[in-house]
C-alpha cells in the first residue's frame, strides 16, 4: 500500500512539474518576478568567418537589452530576453540556428549578418510565420519575396553604385578590379551592382573570386596589379580582409583598397595600423555621430571583459553595432504595435511601424526594405589607428 502511495505522489509530481514548464507557444513565458517574458530571437553569426562581425552586432542588441529590458503590450510589462542563436557563418547549420529560436517561442527574429544566412534561415522563420528584421545584411534577396523578412539597412544596389561613383570621381579609377568569395551571396551580389555601376562610368572592371577558406592572396593582389588596376574592390568578410590587408602591406601595394560595411571594424583596422595602404569603406554610421549613445556603450563595453573581448578587443564601435542597437528599438516598437506577442500579428504591423534610432528613422517600404539613401565613407587612419569619416554619400 505505502508503494502504491509513493508512486502516486511521485507521478502528481512530475505531472506538475511537466505543466510548470510549458510554454504558451506564442512568444511568451511566466518569470518568477510575476512578469510574463517576450522572446526576440537573435540569429546571428558568433563563430566562423563573419564571427567577429556577428558578435559586434549582437553587442547592439544586447547594449539596448540593458537600456530597455522591458516592453509594454497591450498595457502589460514584460521582461525582454534575448534568445541567441550561433548560425556559424554557415549556410550548412542555418536551418537548426533558425529552428532553435522557432522552439525558443520568438516574437520576431533580429539578424543575420551575412546575406547568405539570413537567404538559408529564411524559409525556417517563414514556415514558422515568425518575421524576422534584417540588420545588415544588404543582398536584395533577402527581402525579396519573403513577406516575413524586414530589414533596416540600406541595399547592395545602392552600396555597390555609392562606392563605384567614389572610386571614379574621388579616386580617379580608370580599371577596377573586383575580388569576393565564390559562391557568397553577400560578395558576389556586391561586386555585380558595383560592376554594373562602374561600367556605366566608363570604368573598365576586371574580377576574379578565391575558394572558402583561402588564405594566400598574393596571386590575387599581383593580378590586379599586373593588370593596371587603379583601384580593389573587396567585399569580403572580416576575416579575409585582414589577410588581404596584411598581404597587400607585405607587397607594398599602393593601389588603394575599397571596400564595403563588413571591413568596417576595429579588426580589420589593427590589421591595418602601421601599414602604409589606403582604405576606403562604406558604412551605416560614422563615430561621432551621437556623443552621448557612444559615450554610454563604450562604458559598458569597458565594464565588461566579455563585452570588450566580443568587440575586437577595444571599446572602438562598429557601424553593426549601431544597427543592432537599432533593430532592437524597432523590435520593440513592433511589439507595442501589434498588441500582443503572438507572430503573426506583429508580422502583420511591421511594414507600418516606425522607430527612431541612432542612425535615424527607420520605416519601411517595398520588399519590407528601409528607406534608406545615404552611406557613410571612412578611410582608415593606420597611424592613429582610427577610422576617419572622409563624406556622406548617396545616389541621385
Amino acid at each position: 500500500m505505502k508503494k502504491r502511495i509513493i508512486a502516486l505522489v511521485l507521478v502528481l509530481c512530475l505531472a506538475l512539474t511537466l505543466c510548470a514548464c510549458g510554454g504558451s507557444g506564442d512568444g511568451e513565458k511566466q518569470e518568477a518576478s510575476g512578469n510574463k517574458t517576450v522572446v526576440i530571437g537573435v540569429y546571428e553569426p558568433l563563430s566562423g568567418d563573419n564571427g567577429a562581425g556577428g558578435k559586434q552586432e549582437v553587442l547592439g542588441m544586447q547594449y539596448a537589452n540593458y537600456k530597455f529590458p522591458t516592453v509594454e503590450i497591450n498595457g502589460e510589462t514584460y521582461d525582454v530576453k534575448l534568445e541567441i542563436s550561433d548560425n556559424e557563418s554557415s549556410n550548412d547549420k542555418a536551418v537548426s540556428a533558425a529552428t532553435k529560436l522557432v522552439s525558443a517561442g520568438a516574437s520576431v527574429v533580429l539578424g543575420s549578418y551575412g546575406s547568405s544566412v539570413a537567404i538559408a534561415g529564411s524559409d525556417t522563420f517563414a514556415d514558422a510565420g515568425i518575421p524576422a528584421i534584417g540588420v545588415t545584411c544588404t543582398n536584395p534577396q533577402v527581402t525579396l519575396g519573403n513577406d516575413h523578412y524586414f530589414r533596416i539597412c540600406f541595399l547592395d544596389p545602392f552600396q555597390g553604385t555609392v562606392l563605384a561613383n567614389f572610386a571614379y570621381d574621388e579616386l580617379g579609377a580608370q580599371t577596377v578590379y573586383c575580388l569576393g568569395q565564390l559562391g557568397n551571396d553577400y560578395d558576389q551580389g556586391l561586386i555585380n551592382y558595383f560592376s554594373e555601376a562602374a561600367k556605366a562610368l566608363g570604368m573598365t572592371v576586371i574580377t576574379e573570386s578565391f575558394p572558402e577558406g583561402n588564405s594566400d592572396f598574393n596571386s590575387y593582389l599581383t593580378n590586379a596589379k599586373n593588370q593596371g588596376a587603379d583601384v580593389i574592390f573587396a567585399p569580403t568578410s572580416i576575416s579575409y580582409a585582414q589577410l588581404i590587408v596584411e598581404q597587400a602591406a607585405a607587397q607594398g601595394l599602393t593601389i588603394p583598397l575599397v571596400a564595403s560595411d563588413t571591413w568596417d571594424s576595429n579588426v580589420v583596422m589593427d590589421a591595418a595600423q602601421g601599414k602604409d595602404l589606403d582604405i576606403y569603406v562604406s558604412t551605416f554610421y560614422a563615430e561621432g555621430g551621437d556623443p552621448e549613445f557612444e559615450a554610454g556603450i563604450k562604458e559598458w563595453i569597458n565594464a565588461d571583459s566579455t563585452n570588450l573581448s566580443n568587440n575586437g578587443g577595444n571599446d572602438m564601435l562598429a557601424a553593426v553595432t549601431v544597427m543592432g542597437y537599432d533593430a532592437y528599438l524597432t523590435a520593440l516598437e513592433a511589439l507595442k504595435a501589434a498588441g500582443t506577442t503572438d507572430p503573426g500579428e506583429v508580422m502583420a504591423v511591421l511594414p507600418s511601424v516606425t522607430a527612431t534610432g541612432i542612425t535615424g528613422e527607420i520605416k519601411f517600404g517595398e520588399n519590407g526594405d528601409a528607406d534608406r539613401n545615404t552611406a557613410f565613407i571612412k578611410t582608415a587612419n593606420t597611424e592613429t589607428g582610427v577610422w576617419d569619416f572622409v563624406t556622406v554619400q548617396s545616389v541621385a
